[in-house]
């Protein structure tokens, strides 16, 4: 009898996993963005190309701005997929690997231009429909699939760099920034993508180059206000995209508060602090992965990244991720196609 109720287990859960990820209809994602959802585009020998990056995962560095896996990898996994292929790999990759979709995120990129000549949302949307042309995917292929567009950070840091860190403007920029995504969100809707999901910008006041400034100890409630009024702009801008539209094709994943939840359930833990970069330069004049002339280190690095939320002065760790997607994990029954 008990070997009979094993047997009956093991196929109903089996039976289950195969309905949740073929039910939700989605066969690709399409990722843009930034550093958040990067999983190999920037280019080679800087970024989360360098050592320490991806000691967690792979165990090398590969690509991603953290000690492993990033918000994309989770969302993949959420659908039952792979994580899709850089766009920047896509020649050497096995055609196999392009059935899952494929990411255009660039780090450091913006929905304007931001720090360099990075490749903004615009521009990834052309790769996309360069993808088209090169007949790597049809038409056929965005009706079920998914994108997921994860950017906004960098334009307010960008923003304010270049107005000589005056920020009292920002409002009007955060207004002319939701513009231009809509219309990006707009046009990846118009090639067909069914399901776009849109993330809110992450509490900029909490992460760890903003918290540095009260020694890790708050959060910066200045930044975390420019964060929470570009997200109400965001969330008017995808009501109104919505009602105008035949059927809901943009959902929220509300990063905001999901990073949020983390830190504060984290806050006055004795293990760790949760604002704290688990790799950090020696000093503020060093980040991450540095090395002088010689080659020597000029960071270090805690003593367990899985206990951490943050890897670096940005980016969360492979830990601070996987925490954050749990967060999220509810709500993305939504994307179902």
């Amino acid at each position: 009898m008990k070997l009979f109720f094993f047997f009956f287990f093991i196929v109903f859960f089996s039976f289950s996993t195969i309905v949740s990820t073929e039910a939700c209809g989605v066969k690709k994602l399409f990722v843009f963005g930034d550093s958040y959802v990067d999983t190999g585009n920037f280019m080679d020998g800087s970024g989360g190309w360098i050592v320490p990056y991806g000691i967690t995962f792979p165990g090398k560095p590969a690509g991603r701005f953290s000690d492993g896996r990033c918000l994309t990898d989770y969302i993949a996994s959420f659908f039952g997929q792979k994580s899709p292929v850089p766009f920047n790999q896509r020649s050497s990759a096995k055609k196999s690997k392009l059935q899952n979709g494929m990411n255009f995120a660039y780090g450091g990129s913006g929905v304007f231009n931001t720090f360099e000549n990075f490749p903004n949302i615009t521009v990834q949307i052309d790769h996309l429909q360069q993808t088209l042309r090169e007949q790597m995917y049809t038409e056929n292929d965005l009706h079920s699939s998914i994108a997921l567009v994860s950017v906004g950070g960098n334009d307010y840091t960008a923003f304010y760099e270049k107005n000589i860190k005056d920020i009292r403007h920002w409002p009007a920029f955060a207004v002319s920034l939701i513009d231009q995504l809509v219309i990006d969100i707009k046009r990846i809707r118009d090639l067909g993508v069914r399901k776009i999901a849109v993330t809110t910008i992450e509490p900029q006041g909490c992460v760890p180059v903003s918290a540095a400034e009260f020694a890790y100890k708050s959060c910066n409630e200045k930044w975390n206000n420019v964060s929470m009024f570009h997200n109400q702009k965001l969330r008017e801008a995808v009501e109104k995209l919505n009602n105008e539209a035949d059927r809901s094709t943009v959902d929220i994943v509300d990063l905001y508060r999901a990073m949020m939840s983390v830190i504060k359930r984290h806050s006055g833990s004795s293990k760790f602090n949760p604002l704290k970069p688990c790799c950090e330069g020696i000093t503020s004049n060093e980040t991450c992965g540095m090395v002088d002339e010689n080659g020597i280190k000029m960071y270090k690095i805690c003593d367990n990244p899985k206990l951490s939320i943050f890897w670096d002065r940005v980016h969360p760790s492979q830990n601070g991720w996987h925490r954050i997607y749990s967060a999220l994990k509810s709500s993305l029954h939504r994307l179902y196609i």
